[in-house]
Formats: structure tokens, C-alpha cells, sequence
């Protein structure tokens, strides 16, 4: 018989790897300026969503489960103005899932069922949720990615990414 904490362990790991593969795949086409640039007077540009991403992931995850002592400034996650370098934000961002990974590792029926608490999620009560919510959270990103992706390499080539 299967051990249900050690498949939800393998399984969000896994999912989590291939939100990362899809990200790279989506954002790694895009040159330095396409990466901060937005082309629509809403939303947010690939390197903002990535910033947002990494910082959702390291707060979350990393300070409120893994006690790495991250301190997010999630209002600056959409406003930074300095257009950090792409492959350091992209390092970042892959640090982070790195973490969430090992993290996931450790978990085991106790601790999938342990309390939670964090910033704007009241509604989340033990960690197997905020992982959850987690994921969903950075798949929705992916597809903001593959939409930008897709206006910002329009007529471009073979540069872009294939859905």
C-alpha cells in the first residue's frame, strides 16, 4: 500500500520542478529590456511577476515553514525601479523553488498537518494547504508569463516559446 505523506511529498515536489521548468521556459526566451518591459497599461512585466513569485515562495514557505528568516517587501515585488540583472532574478527565483523542494522533503504526516499561519491567508490552517495554495498561486503566474511571453516576442521569430 502506497504511504500517502511520502506520494504528496513526491508529487508536490515534483509539481513545484515543473512550475520552475515552465517559468525558464517562458521568461528564459525573453531578452533584458522584454523582461522588465510590460506592453499593457495593466498587470505587470515577466521580471516583476518573477520577483513576486520568489518572494510569495521565500515568505511563505521558506520564513513561516522553513524559519530561513526571509523578510518580504511584497509592494516592492511589483514596484522595483532598478531592473535587477535577469539571470540574477532568475537565480533567485530558482533558489527559492530549490528550497520549497527541500522543504517538501521534510515533511511527514505530522508536519503536513501542522498549524500554519501567514500574512493574507487567514483561511489556511495547516501547512499541506499553503503548499497548495502556493503552487496554484505561481501556476497562475506561469500563465501571465506565457501571455506576455507571447505579445512581447510577437513577430520575433524563433525566439518564442512554444505552448
Amino acid at each position: 500500500m502506497a504511504n500517502l505523506p511520502v506520494t504528496v511529498s513526491s508529487d508536490f515536489a515534483s509539481y513545484y520542478k515543473y512550475i520552475a521548468e515552465h517559468v525558464h521556459k517562458w521568461a528564459d526566451p525573453l531578452t533584458q529590456e522584454e523582461f522588465w518591459h510590460n506592453p499593457f497599461s495593466f498587470g505587470n512585466s515577466a521580471g516583476h511577476l518573477i520577483l513576486h513569485m520568489t518572494g510569495n515562495l521565500n515568505y511563505y514557505i521558506g520564513a513561516r515553514i522553513a524559519e530561513t528568516g526571509y523578510i518580504r517587501d511584497r509592494d516592492r515585488e511589483f514596484a522595483e525601479t532598478e531592473r535587477p540583472d535577469k539571470a540574477k532574478v532568475m537565480a533567485a527565483f530558482d533558489k527559492a523553488i530549490a528550497m520549497v523542494v527541500a522543504t517538501i522533503q521534510k515533511q511527514g504526516s505530522e508536519e503536513w498537518l501542522a498549524p500554519y499561519s501567514g500574512e493574507r491567508e487567514p483561511e489556511v490552517a495547516e501547512r499541506f494547504m499553503i503548499f497548495l495554495r502556493c503552487a496554484g498561486h505561481a501556476y497562475h503566474h506561469v500563465g501571465q508569463l506565457i501571455f506576455l511571453n507571447k505579445e512581447l516576442t510577437r513577430g520575433s521569430g524563433p525566439r518564442s516559446a512554444s505552448a
